[in-house]
């Protein structure tokens, strides 16, 4: 249900760059994910379908890209890439972890239409 809150921020952010971009029309809305946020891409374009009625983005589509967790191991010093549900260092088996990456949310770029042409925006960070 966290997604209602997500995408409400999401969409608000997109049109205002849109507009800021002189945009007519968002197409489609880019985000990278990280594994460890939670957070389901179909859940958005649910919630963004029925937000954005009415708005420049209605009809816009959620691509979703989704980032690895990247951990460094306290114990032996090396950095890797763990899955959400193998939690240890991938070279030593330690717990002992500092994460490194996983939890991002961003918007990477838009396609919109600006008076008539389809162009490519790029977006700005939501975490």
């Amino acid at each position: 249900m966290h997604e209602l809150s997500i995408t409400e921020h999401l969409l608000e952010d997109c049109i205002r760059e849109a507009q800021r971009q002189n945009a007519r029309k968002i197409r489609v809305i880019r985000l990278c994910i990280g594994q460890l946020k939670g957070i389901v891409p179909d859940c958005i374009q649910i919630y963004l379908d029925m937000l954005s009625e009415g708005t420049i983005a209605e009809g816009a589509r959620i691509e979703a890209e989704f980032l690895p967790v990247r951990v460094l191991c306290r114990d032996c010093g090396k950095e890797g890439r763990i899955t959400p549900h193998h939690l240890e260092c991938p070279h030593c088996g330690s717990l002992k972890l500092k994460l490194l990456s996983g939890r991002e949310f961003y918007i990477k770029s838009m396609e919109v239409d600006i008076d008539g042409d389809q162009s490519t925006a790029s977006g700005n960070g939501l975490e």
